[in-house]
């Protein structure tokens, strides 16, 4: 059971597709009731907020980052790059998942090779896959 001090969950979601990010938010509202979620069209405005947060407050950065991979400007791998080399989470307070349409095996396989990722989760998101991702802080 949660109290009024508890802090809502905090998720960054990290991809290009506007309604892709409108059906994500309202599944993670629906799966996890006390979440804040922000979401970015591509990984070099998430970068320059996360940041922002980090020079201003760290300990507001997002509990999870979602990312796409296929994005304009900033994909998910440069965005995985520019994350660990500008030390923006030395802590490891944010969890990132890959979260992406994609079905090729290289891509899956490259995911698991960042250290900083802890998972592949295919697209379309459902909220028993959220509730699934995200049970450890349901059950806290």
């Amino acid at each position: 059971m949660m109290t009024n001090s508890a802090k809502p969950l905090s998720i960054l979601l990290v991809d290009d597709d506007e309604i892709n990010n409108f059906i994500s938010v309202k599944l993670i509202k629906k799966a996890i009731a006390h979440t804040e979620i922000n979401s970015c069209l591509d990984g070099s405005y998430a970068i320059n907020q996360l940041l922002e947060i980090q020079q201003d407050n760290p300990e507001n950065l997002p509990d999870y980052i979602l990312l796409d991979i296929n994005m304009p400007i900033m994909n998910g791998w440069e965005f995985l790059d520019e994350y660990k080399r500008l030390g923006i989470d030395p802590l490891g307070k944010s969890k990132i998942y890959i979260i992406s349409s994609s079905v090729f095996s290289n891509d899956i396989n490259k995911a698991k090779s960042y250290t900083l990722v802890k998972d592949f989760v295919s697209k379309p998101l459902n909220v028993d896959r959220i509730k699934e991702l995200f049970a450890v802080e349901k059950e806290a």
